[in-house]
C-alpha cells in the first residue's frame, strides 16, 4: 500500500501551540507529515526561514514520521514533487474557513488529485495566530500559553533587538 503523506504549509513566524496541535495530530493520522514552511519573497517575516526551520525542529522533537521542509511557488507543485496528495489546514474559526475554502477550491482547480483535510483546532489554541502572538510579544506579554519556551526566548530577544 502506498504510503499516504500530508502537507501541512503555513509561514511558522512563529509557530505556535495551535500549529503543534495540528502538526501532532496529523502525525497520528498519516504514515508522514511534512511541515512545509513557505517562502513567500513578497512577504516580510520576523524571523528567517532557517531561525523558523529550527524553531520548529526543536518543537516536534518525538515526532519521527514528521520532518520540515521549505517551498516557494504553488503549494500543488511541492505537493505533486514530494509525492503528497494531502494538504491539511487548521481552522480556528468560522471566519477561517471562506479564506481556506477559496484556496481548497484553487488548488483543486490547479490539480485535481489534491485533497484537503481541514482540522478543527482545540478549544484553548481557536485564537491562536503568529499575528496576534507577536503583536503581544512586543509589550511583555507572558507568551507561555502560546508558544513553546524556546520560541517565547526568541521572540523576546527578536523584540528587543527591534527596539
Amino acid at each position: 500500500m502506498k504510503k499516504k503523506i500530508a502537507i501541512v504549509p503555513g509561514s511558522f513566524d512563529p509557530i505556535t501551540y495551535g500549529h503543534i496541535d495540528i502538526i501532532t495530530r496529523s502525525a497520528q493520522l498519516f504514515d508522514e507529515v511534512i511541515v512545509a514552511i513557505l517562502v513567500n519573497p513578497d512577504k516580510k517575516y520576523l524571523f528567517t526561514l532557517e531561525e523558523r526551520e529550527s524553531m520548529i525542529h526543536e518543537t516536534i522533537k518525538g515526532l519521527d514520521n514528521v520532518r520540515v521542509d521549505s517551498f516557494s511557488g504553488l503549494l500543488v507543485n511541492y505537493a505533486k514533487k514530494v509525492g503528497s496528495s494531502v494538504i491539511v489546514r487548521g481552522l480556528r474559526a468560522v471566519s477561517d474557513f471562506e479564506y481556506e475554502m477559496q484556496l481548497t477550491f484553487m488548488n483543486k482547480a490547479l490539480d485535481d488529485d489534491i485533497e484537503t483535510f481541514y482540522m478543527m483546532a482545540n478549544k484553548q489554541y481557536s485564537f491562536i495566530s503568529s499575528s496576534i502572538v507577536k503583536g503581544v510579544s512586543g509589550f511583555g506579554a507572558d507568551l507561555s500559553k502560546f508558544v513553546p519556551k524556546n520560541v517565547e526566548e526568541k521572540l523576546e530577544k527578536k523584540m528587543k533587538e527591534r527596539k
